[in-house]
């Protein structure tokens, strides 16, 4: 199990500055969602964990990923009639969810596309946030 001590300085520093302490378990849950990015959800993460952490809850996972959203280390991806999956890709980009194998995939955006987007707002507006996701399924051949 990491200390508190040999968590990652974005992710320590991001805590602190918030308020918070860094402790063992949100290490392992950043961890997790680093090191794998299929975009989990809290079911996932806390399956994963366990392995590292075979007493944490899912409660305490819960908590971990909500501090870990709160501080803007981990997006919140909501598709409808699904569960909240965790992303920790903080850059500008989309999702492509593939309604078959349920697999969402992240996808970089063209430069100044949320530019354009955020532009046909109503006036007056301004947006705080942009989420565009894709909803498909792979090619089959014909």
């Amino acid at each position: 199990m990491p200390s508190a001590t040999s968590l990652p300085s974005a992710l320590a520093a991001r805590l602190s500055h918030s308020g918070l302490r860094a402790t063992p378990q949100r290490g392992v849950v950043y961890d997790v969602l680093l090191n794998k990015r299929d975009h989990p959800t809290a079911d996932q993460v806390f399956t994963r964990v366990k392995e590292s952490l075979p007493g944490i809850s899912l409660a305490t996972v819960y908590n971990c990923l909500e501090t870990l959203v709160s501080c803007g280390l981990v997006r919140q991806v909501n598709l409808e009639r699904e569960p909240t999956r965790y992303c920790p890709n903080l850059r500008p980009h989309a999702h492509f969810h593939d309604e078959k194998s349920g697999a969402t995939h992240d996808i970089d955006l063209p430069p100044g596309l949320l530019d354009s987007v955020r532009s046909v707002l109503p006036a007056g507006y301004e947006a705080s946030d942009v989420e565009i996701t894709f909803r498909g399924r792979a090619k089959t051949a014909c």
